[in-house]
């Protein structure tokens, strides 16, 4: 398990939140991801040419104004097809410790051995 996963707090819905700005939060729920993302207008996508027999590669989310050139969008059901087949968690902030919205996240693979 990545040190960013033990030190998560784990949410299960979108009703729990983080005790402190900065804190870092973990969740496998679907419906906490996609509320997280759309609060940001972030779409679901994956970087082109990842590709495995047409299922995605490297998932990411697309923040408006952040770039993402190299980043193909995809819907929510293919993104969260992947995600669940990987095992991933998704590790994110509510917000930066000064309490402005933050954009953080990152997926965590914890069956990984590295991690």
């Amino acid at each position: 398990m990545s040190k960013s996963l033990k030190y998560s707090k784990w949410i299960e819905s979108p009703d729990e939140h983080e005790d402190r700005p900065g804190q870092s939060l973990a969740t496998r729920s679907h419906e906490v991801i996609r509320q997280w993302a759309e609060g940001r207008q972030a779409v679901p996508a994956t970087v082109e040419g990842t590709e495995h027999d047409d299922r995605p590669g490297v998932l990411r989310l697309n923040f408006p104004g952040y770039g993402g050139r190299d980043l193909k969008e995809v819907g929510w059901e293919e993104w969260f097809g992947t995600f669940d087949q990987r095992g991933l968690v998704f590790i994110f902030q509510e917000h930066k410790s000064d309490g402005a919205m933050s954009n953080f996240f990152r997926l965590d693979n914890p069956e990984r051995e590295d991690g």
